[in-house]
């Protein structure tokens, strides 16, 4: 009876569970609480990292993009000295601001220039106009549509001189003689047509250069008007004689210009 009662109450203690055999709610919520914060340091180490990486890529982007700009810089450098506008002054031009026209059927068709027989001046008709204003004309029949009509430089009211389209592709200035002429269209101050003396020896120089690139003469040298009998230039078709003066002006610096590249190519 005794050996029964105790084997009774050892299995009334063993169906008890122990005391320490489940986590209580405060290790729990400890548990909880640290993985959050370990979840918490991952995410603010891994934006580090991540802002770390774009700022060195962003870096070196940036190293790359100018030492670009400065292998762009250092080419055209070289290319004016061989082959740009400050070469180009050397030779006897003026300053030419390069300023060519966006490709388009209104103002620069991008037809080729297969050769160059002559050189056409013109006159604006459009008194007190700047250069640029003539250019961004030009460049604005893109989206106007008004007509076909371009130049493949313009010289302004103060002598500046602007390159609307490469000597390489023809204009639309000079009607049946687009296929093998230059055309230079000139700034005026008013109604008579005369040229500025700036705009004058801006002229003269051009053209003359331009006489020296091509192989030209200054008989080769002609006014719109002796294409199409239109008064253009106008006040060098009213008054033949300052027309006479200008060609002679332009055989002279002609000659000047070959002396000038000669001693450069020495």
């Amino acid at each position: 009876m005794t050996q029964k009662k105790l084997n009774k109450n050892t299995r009334k203690k063993s169906a008890r569970p122990a005391q320490n055999s489940r986590p209580g709610k405060k290790q729990s919520y400890r548990r909880r609480t640290k993985g959050k914060k370990r979840n918490v340091l991952f995410l603010v180490v891994g934006m580090f990292l991540l802002l770390l990486i774009m700022g060195t890529v962003f870096m070196s982007v940036t190293a790359i993009r100018k030492k670009q700009q400065q292998v762009r810089e250092m080419v055209q450098d070289t290319e004016e000295e061989t082959s740009g506008p400050l070469r180009w002054q050397q030779e006897g031009a003026p300053y030419i601001d390069v300023q060519l026209l966006t490709p388009n059927e209104y103002s620069r068709p991008q037809i080729p220039l297969e050769q160059v027989n002559y050189i056409a001046i013109h006159y604006t008709a459009n008194p007190g106009a700047a250069a640029m204003a003539n250019r961004n004309y030009f460049e604005n029949l893109a989206d106007t549509h008004e007509a076909k009509v371009s130049s493949h430089f313009v010289v302004g009211l103060e002598g500046e001189v602007v390159q609307c389209i490469p000597t390489s592709e023809i204009s639309y200035a000079t009607n049946s003689r687009n296929v093998d002429t230059l055309s230079i269209e000139c700034c005026h101050p008013d109604e008579s047509g005369v040229f500025l003396p700036e705009t004058y020896d801006s002229v003269v120089k051009l053209t003359a250069w331009l006489c020296t690139r091509f192989g030209l003469r200054a008989d080769q040298v002609i006014r719109h008007y002796d294409v199409t009998g239109k008064e253009c230039p106008k006040y060098y078709v009213d008054h033949p004689e300052a027309w006479e003066q200008m060609r002679t002006d332009i055989a002279e610096q002609i000659e000047a210009d070959y002396v000038l590249q000669e001693n450069i190519n020495q």
